[in-house]
């Protein structure tokens, strides 16, 4: 039998059960023993298909015959009955609609039975349609109300509207167009399907299938979209229960909210905000009937490409309409009604942020997904901000790796050369092929804020090899590669990432070729006063990489968490002036006992392998002494190394820095991993004087204009019982790690922001976390070493060269576009009635008179008279002090007020400048000895070189 005709009979069983016997639809025969039973369900149905026929004013046997004059032409052109053989389904047409008796039957109803038991085998329940709500599109909105992006499944952007909402007149026109008549069918129209029979013969060339809109939502939401018989017996038979389980307004409802109209929009409210920039509610007779008539093909009718496909269509609808008494005459003028600009979203920022977004929706409002619904999503973020941090920390993470030398040309980003010789052969083309090309195509990594450029011309000559590349503004400049072998590997219509360099002076404009990097980084801006996530960029790129390395990865944080041991110091009574031995220590691992004791003793060392003897807590703290802070935790904190690294765990674990801390020294150098937002936390709390706020990136979530979750802005946590001066010391002490400490380099800075630079154990980690009077700025770089081995920044990349440089452009960018500079804030009324100021030697810790030297202010806390309390020599005597000559320790040994221009880095707009040399200028640590390094590799704390 020819599996064609085995396909119709299979599905004419199916038709001939739901339109006979609705309530008694089998989906399973005996191929054997049920033959007789499925002969005359066929039979049946055949005359229940010839009623409508008759209905229809149709003579189906005058129509057959007509068809069998003339075989080959029907065979040729129609697609629907393309391969069949039309004497074969003749002789069945007789056989079970005319009850002939035929003597060779060419259907073996084995056959047929065996194909419908296979296709309707496992049928999906038509109740669960019962009140389904489809997945929605949320929207994202930045902290200026204007949309960030939108939230939803594939193929499901859309916003549920009840049928209620939608005007009558819209309805009519979908049920004219498509289902004439489905309030009176039940589930499946066979007068519906007669007139697509006719229109397949008389218009052969575009195919009418006749499905009901119960048979459409059947299809959409329940057996797919397959083109196959398998899926129209399937389709048939769940349309036919669909109407036993369902209304005609659920099904109505679910077919207007589920269908497919153009330019991206499912369900009648986003076509309707698509095309018309109004909800379904709003919408007139005319629009809905445009929209009507685009559920047939809304790219064939699209009115966008082909207006008048659009119109016809359209004239059709309003005709249906009018026939069936819908609209009146005067209201039925076939004018396609006006459209709003269609401009398809193509965000290029913000997709860790927005990924955020969604994992706090679940945490903080319970929502287990914003596709569940339509919401509207009121975040925190600051778009403009948020394209400079990304902006800063792309060009950053290159820059090392240009610097360093690691960088590694994996090829082109793409090639345009076939996109380029299609477009220079239309004759239409008003600009160069290469330029049309290069703007229309959409580069892998869509969020790097870098120029793409595409190559032109690869010649050689006798001042060695010159590329030029073509720029999206059409400009054509010179492209700089870094090397001679990635220029012999780029070849014509090879598009590139570059950073283009301005003409300034004799020197003419420039592209410069940017690599990506292998090294990762993450960047936050914090609002202090708020806790707002401001910008947030959780890696060097989103399609690259979707691990937001803000919230979702934990990394040692070096001597970043120093401030934490200081703090404690502060808190016990101590003073910035305290001075403490920067000198060799070991301690005794903590509870060990016998052989194990013996092996675990802990000796750190400082970065640049000395010692500077008596030390102020400022200076160790600002130039990131370990000596000094094993010191201050053994012998200044409380009566043991062992109750003071306590003292720190608990500060650590009010800071929500740590559920809990590991015991042990090494602790206090930043052994323990941590996220990198709950360090941005704590210093935002160190510039609120203890203060701290709840990072979050939403605001308020809505639904149908109703908040479901509204963020306490109350919900503020004191840290350290809220011993405010304390905080205040630190933070001034913080201001100086600016002004004359390890991130010296933007000490241009120190009036206005206090930080900390961070580096790890052989250089796998370097930070900068720093803050203003209004926002925390926080910066990690580093490798994800995901593959188990730890691959580092290599020998000297500390945070001060790594992720300092960052810093600056980030917050000019804070300044301008959230807040304006302003300096840093003295102390508060409540800090400042538990401090006094002296004018001190910033390097002694001893008294100056003010205005002398190097004099400086410094802000002591109060003894029971009111007088500055004097622990300078608590923890280290004044003899002890004086043992030796007193080592005004400097951490570049130059005499305060250094005046070096800064580690140059592009500002955040990355406006002209000049590209640094591959080194940069040399921070410090290239100033010091390095004295070899003998490592035991039995040794469990390899001596923790922080920074």
């Amino acid at each position: 039998m020819d599996s064609i005709l085995i396909k119709i009979f299979a599905t004419a069983l199916a038709f001939s059960q739901v339109t006979t016997r609705p309530d008694g639809v089998k989906t399973e025969f005996d191929a054997v023993r049920d033959r007789s039973e499925v002969a005359e369900l066929l039979s049946a149905g055949c005359a229940h298909m010839r009623k409508a026929f008759d209905i229809e004013d149709i003579n189906l046997d005058d129509l057959i015959a007509t068809a069998m004059d003339d075989k080959e032409a029907l065979s040729s052109e129609i697609k629907a009955l393309k391969g069949l053989k039309l004497a074969d389904l003749h002789v069945a047409y007789r056989q079970f609609c005319k009850v002939d008796k035929m003597e060779e039957s060419p259907v073996d109803l084995g056959h047929v039975i065996t194909f419908y038991n296979s296709a309707v085998k496992d049928l999906p329940d038509a109740v669960q349609l019962k009140h389904l709500k489809l997945p929605g599109a949320s929207v994202v909105l930045d902290s200026k109300s204007e949309r960030l992006a939108e939230i939803y499944v594939p193929n499901n952007r859309r916003i549920w509207v009840k049928l209620a909402d939608i005007p009558e007149a819209v309805r009519n026109a979908f049920v004219a167009a498509e289902d004439k008549r489905f309030f009176q069918h039940t589930g499946i129209d066979e007068r519906g399907l007669v007139r697509a029979f006719i229109g397949n013969f008389t218009h052969p060339g575009r195919p009418q299938g006749g499905s009901t809109i119960t048979q459409q939502v059947a299809k959409n939401l329940l057996v797919g979209n397959d083109i196959t018989y398998e899926r129209k017996l399937r389709e048939m038979i769940v349309a036919s229960r669909m109407e036993r389980a369902l209304t005609k307004a659920e099904i109505l409802e679910l077919y207007l909210n589920s269908i497919y109209l153009g330019r991206g929009a499912w369900g009648i409210e986003m076509a309707a905000r698509s095309y018309f920039g109004k909800p379904a509610e709003a919408l007139s007779a005319v629009e809905g009937a445009l929209l009507a008539g685009l559920a047939k093909g809304p790219n064939y009718f699209n009115p966008d490409h082909h207006p008048e496909r659009a119109r016809e269509r359209l004239a059709y609808v309003l005709g249906r309409m009018q026939d069936d008494a819908m609209i009146g005459a005067a209201a039925a003028q076939p004018v396609l009604p006006q459209l709003v600009e269609y401009r398809p979203a193509r965000r290029d920022f913000g997709f860790h942020f927005v990924d955020h977004i969604a994992r706090e929706a679940k945490v903080v409002a319970g929502l287990d997904s914003l596709t569940s619904s339509s919401y509207t999503v009121r975040s925190t973020v600051n778009s403009a901000l948020q394209r400079a941090v990304e902006t800063t920390l792309q060009e950053g993470l290159a820059r090392y790796e240009l610097n360093s030398g690691r960088y590694k040309f994996e090829g082109p980003e793409a090639n345009i050369s076939d996109a380029v010789r299609q477009i220079a052969a239309d004759l239409r083309a008003t600009e160069p092929a290469w330029l049309v090309a290069l703007k229309t195509t959409r580069l892998p990594l869509y969020d790097v804020h870098w120029e793409a450029a595409v190559v032109l011309e690869n010649t050689r000559g006798k001042r060695g090899d010159a590329i030029n590349v073509g720029l999206t503004d059409g400009r054509i400049l010179p492209l700089n590669t870094w090397s001679a072998a990635i220029r012999r590997g780029l070849k014509p219509y090879d598009v590139v990432y570059v950073q283009v360099g301005e003409a300034k002076g004799k020197q003419a404009a420039r592209a410069d070729l940017r690599i990506r990097p292998t090294v990762q980084g993450a960047a936050l801006v914090l609002g202090n006063e708020t806790g707002r996530i401001l910008a947030m960029a959780g890696g060097f790129s989103y399609p690259a990489s979707q691990l937001n390395r803000v919230v979702q990865s934990q990394r040692q944080p070096g001597s970043t968490l120093k401030p934490l041991t200081y703090l404690a110091a502060l808190r016990k009574g101590l003073q910035p002036n305290t001075l403490v031995m920067d000198e060799p220590i070991t301690l005794a691992p903590i509870g060990a006992t016998g052989s194990a004791r013996q092996r675990g003793f802990w000796s750190p060392r400082n970065y640049d392998g000395g010692a500077s003897g008596a030390i102020t807590l400022r200076r160790a703290l600002e130039n990131s002494r370990n000596l000094a802070t094993a010191q201050l935790l053994a012998t200044g904190l409380d009566d043991s190394a062992e109750q003071g690294l306590d003292r720190v765990c608990e500060l650590a674990m009010e800071a929500q820095l740590y559920k809990e801390c590991m015991r042990y020294y090494p602790f206090v150098l930043g052994a323990q991993t941590v996220r990198l937002i709950d360090l941005a936390a704590f210093y935002a709390a160190i510039a609120n004087e203890g203060a701290r706020l709840q990072p979050h990136a939403i605001e308020t979530i809505e639904q149908d204009g109703r908040a479901i979750y509204r963020h306490d802005p109350r919900a503020v946590d004191w840290i350290g019982f809220a011993d405010r001066a304390s905080f205040y010391q630190l933070k001034s002490m913080l201001q100086g790690v600016l002004a004359r400490g390890t991130a010296h380099a933007v000490k241009h800075l120190s009036p206005y922001a206090g930080g900390k630079t961070g580096t790890t154990d052989n250089w796998a980690d370097a930070w900068f976390v720093g803050f203003t009077n209004d926002v925390t700025v926080a910066i990690w770089v580093g490798y994800d070493n995901g593959d188990g081995g730890r691959r580092t920044l290599g020998r000297g990349q500390t945070g001060a060269k790594v992720a300092l440089p960052m810093f600056e452009p980030i917050v000019q960018a804070a300044w301008e576009l959230h807040a304006p500079r302003t300096a840093l804030n003295g102390p508060s009324r409540e800090a400042m009635h538990q401090l006094v100021t002296l004018s001190i030697d910033p390097y002694t810790g001893d008294p100056a008179p003010a205005g002398s030297g190097r004099a400086f202010t410094e802000y002591f806390k109060r003894d029971p008279s009111g007088r500055a309390n004097d622990t300078q020599f608590r923890i280290v005597s004044r003899a002890e002090s004086y043992a030796g000559p007193f080592q005004q320790w400097s951490y570049d040994n130059h005499p305060y007020g250094d005046n070096r221009p800064p580690f140059p880095f592009p500002t955040w707009r990355l406006g002209p400048r000049e590209y640094p040399s591959w080194r940069g200028y040399p921070d410090d640590e290239d100033r010091l000895p390095q004295p070899p390094r003998r490592v035991d590799p039995d040794y469990f704390w390899r001596g923790w070189i922080e920074h």
